[in-house]
């Protein structure tokens, strides 16, 4: 790609030197930063350069075209995501990964912003929505596989089946993801306790209901 308009493919310049990983994920915060200050449409090979102190060339070293460049974002996004399961899988604890969903406000005030830009993108891409949907569908095939595990310890209701429950909780994630860039000042740090609270009570047991998970 060259300048700010069409994603068409460039020649590769010269190995850079220094470290390829680093390198990749310097870039990537770079344009992490542009998506979320300017926006999708106008981000570009060049800005994402500049963010990150080299050339263009450089970029394109690493990213042939900024769909390249969007897709690894999307990527390591989403391997945050698994990240995040893999931290409670075994503990089967869902209030912990509402609260570590929720810090990425904190932690990244970047995070929120890029991704509810790439999913209105993968809208106009099918390529890229594609690869979202393939990512998501993993991300709610754990998720299911947690609150299973949840309804067979008791911990989280077993009235409803445990996929609805992870679709309707992922789409309660996106739609805060999706509303913080316009309204931060509701997921201020006092009002996430409040949030993952509501959230647990949602899919905790029913009352009357035994440890195991059965109705009395």
């Amino acid at each position: 790609m060259t300048g700010d308009a069409g994603t068409e493919r460039v020649v590769r310049r010269g190995r850079p030197t220094g470290d390829h990983v680093a390198k990749r994920a310097e870039l990537l915060k770079a344009a992490a930063s542009v998506i979320a200050q300017e926006g999708y449409a106008n981000a570009s090979l060049r800005k994402v350069a500049q963010r990150a102190g080299c050339t263009t060339g450089a970029v394109t070293y690493y990213f042939a075209n900024k769909e390249e460049l969007v897709t690894a974002l999307a990527e390591s996004r989403f391997d945050t995501y698994d990240a995040m399961l893999d931290a409670v899988r075994g503990r089967v604890d869902v209030k912990a990964l509402f609260e570590q969903w929720l810090a990425r406000t904190a932690d990244d005030p970047d995070f929120w912003p890029v991704m509810s830009q790439l999913l209105a993108h993968a809208r106009y891409e099918p390529a890229f929505a594609a690869f979202i949907e393939r990512r998501y569908a993993r991300f709610r095939s754990v998720y299911t596989s947690i609150l299973e595990s949840g309804q067979e310890q008791g911990t989280v209701r077993d009235d409803i089946p445990a996929d609805l429950l992870a679709d309707q909780l992922a789409a309660m994630g996106d739609g805060w993801m999706m509303m913080f860039p316009i309204e931060p000042e509701r997921f201020t740090p006092q009002r996430v306790r409040p949030l993952v609270d509501a959230a647990v009570a949602l899919v905790a047991p029913l009352p009357g209901t035994r440890p195991s998970g059965r109705r009395a």
